[in-house]
């Protein structure tokens, strides 16, 4: 065997080996070991998005007059969805050529291991609440024709260092999990045309260092191309379970949840996901 050919039989052996390792992972495993469930293609939504409440019509008239916006509150609030449907609308109309989707790659309290594929793929499971949101304003077949084409672009907040970001609109999701030094980042990209939809809910942060949302908030309140607009639980439109939820969390609690069991926890993910697929 020539040096040449050996030293190709070691990489693929190397190769080899760090499959067999990923495949041991506990995430991938259980991607493996479970049926996946095909999902009908999404029709994009008909007819006009309007507010809910008065504190989406205060964000909706904010991300129509300002270029940055922040969106702060508990979750369900709609802060997400309504984001992203006037994205939506601003692009079909030909008002802008992109909409950038970023996020703080920060897991909730929790590892998942090893994600197999490309970059984007990898950072698929971070930007999963904002697809389906995507989904129904454009449509399933359309929004894959657009991310193929690159006018839908996710990217981790890292990512966007050194990128300027122009005739777009860039929602920002989770921002609670971003630090001051993302923040100044993220702000100091912003070009012409551009528009930057900033939400989070700072008492879901899972950062040991603190967050910089409410820190940004604070530096860019007396600029007047800034808006800010806050939610409280009063205006959770996902549900009325989801807002007793919330006030169960912000009352003072005796009890706290200790994970300490990880293959306890794997085997409740399987029983969820395998009842899904019935």
């Amino acid at each position: 065997m020539s040096p040449k050919s050996s030293k190709s039989a070691a990489r693929q052996e190397r190769r080899s080996v760090k499959t067999r390792a990923r495949n041991d992972e506990p995430l991938l495993r259980l991607v493996q070991e479970t049926d996946t469930v095909r999902r009908e293609p999404v029709k994009a939504r008909e007819g006009l998005v309007k507010p809910l409440n008065d504190a989406q019509r205060a964000y909706d008239a904010a991300m129509r007059s300002s270029d940055i916006v922040f969106g702060i509150g508990p979750a369900g609030t709609g802060k997400t969805w309504l984001s992203i449907m006037r994205a939506a609308e601003a692009y079909k109309a030909k008002l802008i050529t992109k909409i950038v989707l970023t996020r703080p790659a920060v897991e909730a309290g929790e590892t998942l291991g090893f994600l197999p594929g490309e970059l984007d793929e990898k950072f698929e499971p971070y930007i999963r609440p904002v697809r389906d949101a995507l989904e129904e304003a454009f449509g399933s077949t359309h929004l894959e024709y657009l991310l193929k084409k690159g006018a839908i672009e996710a990217r981790p907040l890292a990512y966007l260092r050194g990128s300027t970001i122009k005739d777009a609109w860039l929602i920002a999701d989770e921002m609670q999990n971003a630090t001051v030094t993302q923040f100044k980042m993220l702000l100091s990209r912003v070009g012409e045309g551009a528009k930057f939809i900033i939400n989070g809910d700072p008492d879901q942060c899972d950062l040991k260092g603190g967050s910089g949302l409410l820190d940004a908030v604070s530096r860019l309140q007396s600029i007047d191309e800034v808006s800010t607009v806050r939610f409280t639980r009063a205006d959770i439109v996902r549900s009325g379970l989801c807002q007793k939820v919330v006030a169960a969390y912000e009352s003072p609690s005796a009890s706290c949840y200790n994970a300490d069991n990880d293959e306890s926890n794997l085997e409740g993910v399987k029983r969820f996901i395998n009842a899904g697929s019935k």
